[in-house]
């Protein structure tokens, strides 16, 4: 339901009960300590994530055979933590430890497989390989089409990244036609202030933007920010993202100074809840550059854009297209000064 602080209240009793009942290296201590690592996760404080995940961990690691599904699903929480922080090498390490083990110890319809092919299909989509991104979200996609009922939130997510994909790639009337389908099923099945319904709002918004269509773009941005104004804690990456996509549109739209009013709202958040070297926070440079640039301040936006392609060129492949547009935006602001 998108409650978080509730969830912990209750995670954490269980949790007190379960040190005081049972032995230090139980599995359903790992349970709890997983529970409150996903609650953290979800509130986008990754650091007490990772801590909690990383207890479960060692306690599965001890008490459980190395093939056993509770291990994969501590390796898949972790590999979700890094892949939430920008280390996608790392994220792709425990992605594939998981996936090991649920290859051999389940049958291969089943739905946790499925996650698995689609996790692994983010990190590619977040290293800028989309069609192994492509690959992975579609064998996902497979498994949840015959597994699941037609209104189940996770094959909304499914088709809701496809469309992620297909946005990257440019083919936004492919992406616009998966995001429909992944809000159908969110409406349907989700409560009206669900986290997952602004992502959706979020990324329709987001394919508007880019055919320039800028009025529906900022009506569903502004539709995913309140929800998740009132969903999520103020310091959540997400309300960040928020943040910088309705600048991004007011950038388009010509409106330089309410487009850096935005992307500073969003970049005040970045610089707390993400680590210094995190993509989000280079393409959070970038906006800021690429406003100040409209402005025709030349000299602030060549400093923010040198930020960003700094961060991009430690965090991403050397052929990410990331590197490429910072770089050209920077040859275009040098010959503009």
């Amino acid at each position: 339901m998108g409650d978080y602080s509730n969830a912990l209240e209750f995670y954490e009793k269980a949790l007190k009960i379960r040190e005081k009942a049972l032995p230090s290296n139980h599995p359903d201590l790992a349970t709890s300590y997983n529970n409150i690592g996903g609650v953290y996760k979800n509130m986008g404080d990754y650091s007490k994530a990772l801590e909690f995940y990383e207890k479960a961990l060692k306690i599965r690691e001890k008490a459980l055979p190395s093939n056993h599904p509770d291990l994969a699903a501590s390796y898949n929480s972790i590999g979700q933590v890094y892949d939430n922080m920008g280390d996608y090498s790392k994220a792709l390490e425990f992605y594939e430890k998981s996936h090991k083990i649920l290859e051999k110890a389940l049958p291969p319809n089943h739905p946790s497989l499925a996650t698995s092919y689609n996790n692994i299909g983010e990190v590619y989509r977040n290293m800028g390989d989309y069609s192994k991104a492509l690959e992975f979200y579609e064998k996902s996609h497979q498994i949840y089409e015959k597994a699941l009922p037609s209104n189940h939130p996770s094959l909304a997510t499914s088709y809701n990244n496809i469309g992620l994909v297909y946005n990257n790639m440019g083919d936004y009337s492919k992406a616009l036609e998966f995001y429909e389908k992944s809000l159908q099923i969110r409406e349907k099945a989700l409560s009206s202030n669900h986290p997952d319904l602004a992502i959706s709002y979020n990324n329709i918004g987001l394919v508007y933007n880019n055919i320039g269509d800028y009025s529906k773009a900022l009506e569903l941005y502004e539709k995913s920010l309140k929800i998740r104004e009132k969903a999520l804690p103020p310091n959540h990456p997400l309300l960040a993202t928020s943040y910088n996509n309705i600048g991004a549109v007011y950038n388009n739209m010509g409106d330089y100074s309410k487009a850096l009013e935005f992307y500073e709202k969003a970049h005040k958040i970045i610089e707390k809840a993400l680590p210094s070297n995190h993509p989000d926070l280079a393409y959070s440079y970038n906006n800021i550059g690429m406003a100040y640039s409209g402005k025709g301040d030349y000299s602030k936006a060549l400093s923010f854009l040198e930020k960003a392609l700094v961060i991009f060129q430690k965090s991403l492949p050397s052929n990410h297209p990331n590197i490429k547009t910072v770089t050209n935006s920077i040859d275009y602001v040098k010959k503009k000064m």
